[in-house]
C-alpha cells in the first residue's frame, strides 16, 4: 500500500505558523505538499483567479520532508492548481488551516480556509478545515493532535462526496481540554449555526485628505442551541460540522411552485 499524499493549504498565507503546525502534524501519516497563497487571504471566500496568471514559487518551510509551494492566487486557487496541475499525483486527503481563529457559524461563508477544503472536495478528495479560536499567539500542541486524528480517521474511513468536516478548536492548554481528547476521545459532532458578526465602517482620512472606510465590527451574540458550532466552541470542546455544499432551500420549493410564474 502506498503512503498517502496529503495536500495542505490555508488563507493565513505560507509563513503562517497554522500551516508548519498542520505540516508537523500530518507528517506523521503521509508524504506532505504544500501549496498555499503567497501573502495573507484572509475572507477571500471561494474566489479564483481569471484574469491573471498564478505564479508559483518554492518555499524553504524548515521541515526537509516537505515539498512546498506558494500561490499569487487564492486558497481555492491553490487546491484548484495543486490537484490539477503540479502534484506528482492525486492527494488522498486536502486539509486545509491550521487558522488563527475560528470558522463557524457565517464564518463559514467568508473563510478562505474552508474553500480550500471545499475546492478539494469539488475535485473529489476528501477534505478536512482545521481552525483555532484565537487570532494571536494560539497554543498549536492541541490543535496539531486534533487535526491528526481526525485526518487519520478520514484516511481510514472516507467521507461522503461533497462534503468536508469543519474542525474547531478550542485555544485551550492540554490539561483544560476535555477528559481523553488527545487520546481520541470527547470530540462533539455539531451543526452549522447562524453566530454573525455586527459589522460596521470606520470612515477615515488619509494624509493626502482621501476619505476611506476600514470594515470593523464585534461578534453578535445569539442564543443558540447546544449543538451548533460557535456554542460548542465557547465551551471549550472541539467542534466537528460536516459541511455539505447543496444551497437548494427544499422545504419551500413547493411553496415556490404556486406563485403564478409558474402556472401553466
Amino acid at each position: 500500500m502506498s503512503v498517502p499524499l496529503i495536500l495542505i493549504s490555508n488563507d493565513d498565507g505560507i509563513q503562517a505558523a497554522g500551516l508548519r503546525a498542520l505540516c508537523e502534524a500530518m507528517l506523521t501519516l503521509g508524504e506532505v505538499f504544500v501549496m498555499a497563497p503567497e501573502v495573507e487571504r484572509s475572507a477571500a471566500g471561494h474566489a479564483i483567479t481569471l484574469s491573471d496568471p498564478l505564479r508559483v514559487n518554492e518555499v524553504d518551510l524548515g521541515l526537509p520532508e516537505v515539498r512546498a509551494y506558494s500561490c499569487s492566487g487564492t486558497p481555492a486557487d491553490c487546491v484548484k492548481l495543486a490537484i490539477l496541475a503540479v502534484l506528482p499525483r492525486r492527494p488522498d486527503l486536502v486539509v486545509s488551516g491550521i487558522n488563527h481563529g475560528s470558522n463557524t457559524g457565517i464564518n463559514v461563508i467568508y473563510s478562505g480556509t474552508i474553500s480550500a477544503a471545499t475546492e478539494g472536495t469539488i475535485l473529489g478528495v476528501p477534505s478536512a478545515a482545521f481552525s483555532v479560536d484565537c487570532w494571536e499567539s494560539p497554543d498549536f500542541d492541541p490543535s496539531k493532535a486534533v487535526a491528526q486524528q481526525v485526518a487519520r480517521e478520514i484516511l481510514e474511513q472516507g467521507l461522503p462526496d461533497g462534503t468536508i468536516l469543519n474542525v474547531n478548536i478550542p485555544n485551550l492548554p492540554a490539561e483544560q481540554l476535555p477528559p481523553g481528547l488527545l487520546d481520541g476521545q470527547g470530540y462533539i459532532l455539531t451543526v452549522h449555526g447562524k453566530s454573525d458578526w455586527q459589522d460596521q465602517f470606520d470612515r477615515r482620512v488619509d494624509p493626502q485628505n482621501r476619505v476611506y472606510y476600514w470594515l470593523a465590527g464585534r461578534r453578535r451574540e445569539r442564543k443558540e442551541p447546544a449543538n451548533t458550532d460557535e456554542q460548542t466552541l465557547r465551551s471549550g470542546q472541539v467542534s466537528i460540522t460536516p459541511l455539505h455544499y447543496d444551497l437548494t432551500h427544499h422545504r419551500y420549493l413547493s411553496d415556490l411552485a404556486g406563485w403564478k410564474l409558474f402556472q401553466k
